[in-house]
């Protein structure tokens, strides 16, 4: 039975979703005047981690994610740059698909862009209009948030001790058009030369929240399974979500709200773009491999901070390739499987069982790797075994893809070595043998220089292509 943890009740609930093996699923995106910098992917990794995990429960997921492509940091970067904010969305937009492939994030069902949705969130901003929810102000249109009873459940916060301006999407609150300082912005009166749409209201753009709130409902309906996002947007952003999409269907807006915790770096600092103490992942996968940057985001568990440095860094690398090692010597045995059958599988079901367990606890990544790690071990102390039965090979290899698969750890398929270079690795299986030391070793310097790496085991010659 899955659990996850609400963040609106604070406490862990057991997960039913909507519709029988099927979950709704929406995940704000990034604002895309930037490359996404590790805390970005964060978010990313852990959702599709979870995303994951839901298929390989059997759900069918649509997943939504959006792009932030008009706002006051868009337009800024496009002046910098000398070209239109829709130049600056689509070349960031690129550069996002691209580097999350690199981290094996699979494509969400649906990307929607803010821009491509204008006449929906007109209409959403007038229907609130219509019900009392929000007002016009000098070619602005606030939303009432004293209105809506439950405003500040979701972030545990008194309306009256809010602070304004707590979005940098925001910009600064313009407090003399508002009936109330807690009020905030749906949309946005355009500026002389800004990008900006026709409204009832006048030339303008919409305000940030407001977005997601018409992309999520109008893909996933007026209810869904789960909101997820990072930890900073718990206020104002997805409070003032909750608020106006409850307002205007008076429905439930979110079953399950999950955030992710923040990536920090020094002195346990929040890494940010405004803090400009990023790094982003378009940077880092040129000197770090992408497989490593994606497991050390990927093998902690969602909810806790997650400090990046080079030795933690260095650590995933290592966990890492102790799991992809113990695949691939355990893969090098199918070559020389030749015993009867044994009870290996009963030992795999108790492993994939514990680790559905860990898992089925709000996704409890940490506590899953432990169950990984006892298959690595078991997938060690098989193939060290004189005789090995081929069925038991095939079925722990296939339980680390699938367990291994839900982190994003991507496995080497078995490669056939051309005719040359297998005639050369017999020939110095042959040499060793004849204990011509000499000959051994120029035949394994030579093939390293061919980029095949060899590594000699009681079991015989074991290879792999470098890189």
């Amino acid at each position: 039975m899955l659990k996850i943890f609400n963040t609106l009740t604070r406490q862990k609930e057991e997960f039913k979703s909507i519709i029988p093996n099927e979950v709704h699923m929406y995940v704000c995106g990034p604002t895309v005047y930037n490359y996404i910098h590790i805390g970005n992917a964060r978010s990313i990794v852990a959702f599709d981690t979870v995303r994951r995990y839901l298929e390989y429960l059997g759900y069918k997921v649509k997943f939504v994610s959006n792009f932030t492509d008009v706002d006051d940091k868009m337009i800024k970067e496009a002046n910098r740059e000398g070209i239109t904010v829709p130049e600056v969305a689509d070349k960031f937009i690129k550069a996002f698909y691209e580097d999350v492939a690199k981290l094996n994030v699979q494509k969400a069902t649906i990307n929607p862009r803010a821009t491509d949705n204008i006449k929906e969130i007109i209409d959403f901003i007038s229907d609130l209009i219509d019900k009392g929810y929000a007002y016009e102000s000098q070619g602005d249109v606030f939303y009432r948030a004293r209105k809506f009873k439950h405003y500040g459940e979701l972030s545990d916060q008194d309306i009256d001790q809010l602070v304004q301006g707590a979005s940098e999407h925001i910009g600064e609150a313009e407090f003399d058009k508002k009936q109330d300082p807690v009020d905030f912005a749906l949309w946005k009166k355009a500026k002389p030369g800004e990008i900006n749409w026709d409204s009832p209201w006048g030339a303008g753009r919409p305000g940030w929240h407001i977005e997601c709130s018409v992309m999520s409902t109008k893909y996933l309906g007026d209810t869904f399974d789960i909101h997820g996002g990072g930890q900073d947007l718990e206020f104002p952003h997805h409070e003032n979500e909750l608020a106006q999409s409850e307002a205007k269907t008076g429905k439930k807006f979110v079953n399950y709200w999950m955030h992710n915790g923040f990536v920090t770096v020094e002195n346990n600092e929040k890494m940010s773009k405004s803090l400009g103490n990023f790094v982003t992942v378009h940077d880092l996968v040129t000197k770090v491999d992408p497989q490593v940057l994606r497991f050390f985001l990927s093998s902690t568990h969602y909810r806790r901070p997650l400090e990046y440095s080079k030795s933690n860094l260095q650590k995933a690398a290592d966990n890492l390739e102790k799991i992809k090692t113990a695949y691939n010597n355990l893969q090098f045995r199918l070559d020389d499987a030749s015993g009867d059958p044994d009870d290996i599988d009963e030992q795999v079901k108790v492993i994939s069982d514990k680790f559905k367990e860990a898992m089925n606890d709000d996704f409890n990544v940490q506590n899953g790797l432990t169950e990984i790690f006892e298959l690595v071990g078991l997938a060690n102390n098989y193939s060290s075994q004189d005789e090995v039965n081929e069925d038991s090979i095939k079925n722990i290899l296939s339980e680390m893809v699938s367990l291994g698969g839900i982190l994003g750890i991507k496995f080497d398929e078995k490669q056939d070595l051309s005719d040359e270079i297998q005639e050369m690795v017999d020939k110095r299986d042959q040499a060793r043998a004849d204990k011509d030391f000499a000959t051994s070793d120029q035949l394994r310097d030579r093939l390293k220089e061919m980029g095949v790496i060899l590594e000699d085991t009681p079991q015989g010659t074991r290879w792999h292509i470098n890189g």
